[in-house]
């Protein structure tokens, strides 16, 4: 199966809504391929957040493909999580709490998954909870993510703005002639775009310091 077919897949299996059910499921606008992909529990859906803050991800799918192969004597069958193409090579993904990750088989069904997935000359990723405040920020800059809801002058005006070094507090008044509130907003989608940087790894708040990418 070529890389290029997948990224139009649908997804191999869905899910269904049930009283009492142990995952969060659900389904998640992404920016990326400008439509739903559906999720599993709320760990899945941090990981898939991430994907669309990445500029290097162009397509997502989820649930992308059922995998089946003999190891050991016997047949496996195992459904990845996500398919990703990136601008440096296809990435299949697999996520799964920290503290499943000690179960054999667990272990077991993601090593001969690797094989294969690399057998192809994709990566493959095995993706557990990431650091909490970063996960708060991206989720957060998630909620600006949709362009087509800002003023092109004030993003242009904004993008020629002198930023860098500037604190998120004071980089409102850097663009003069608007309401303080759209500027802020203007800020947040560009740096959800990455268009601006700031440490993500602590909470945004006034103080936080933007720059440029390099």
């Amino acid at each position: 199966m070529a890389a290029t077919l997948l990224q139009s897949a649908s997804p191999w299996r869905t899910f269904r809504w049930h009283k009492g059910q142990k995952h969060y499921s659900g389904t998640y606008w992404a920016a990326t391929v400008r439509d739903h992909v559906i999720y599993e529990s709320r760990l899945e859906l941090a990981r898939l957040l991430y994907a669309d803050f990445d500029p290097a991800v162009h397509s997502i799918v989820a649930q992308p493909f059922l995998l089946k192969a003999v190891v050991e004597g016997k047949a496996r069958k195992h459904i990845p999580d996500y398919f990703l193409t990136t601008e440096h090579a296809p990435v299949v993904v697999d996520v799964k709490p920290l503290r499943r990750l000690s179960n054999p088989v667990v272990g077991f069904t993601f090593a001969w998954t690797r094989r294969a997935v690399e057998s192809r000359g994709w990566a493959y990723e095995v993706w557990s909870e990431p650091p909490e405040a970063e996960l708060e920020n991206i989720r957060f800059l998630a909620g600006y993510r949709r362009s087509w809801l800002f003023d092109p002058a004030i993003l242009e005006e904004t993008r020629r703005a002198d930023l860098d070094g500037v604190t998120l507090g004071d980089a409102v008044r850097r663009v003069p002639g608007h309401a303080e509130p759209r500027v802020r907003a203007a800020i947040h989608h560009l740096l959800w775009r990455q268009e601006l940087r700031t440490d993500l790894t602590r909470p945004l708040r006034p103080s936080t310091v933007l720059g440029r990418p390099v």
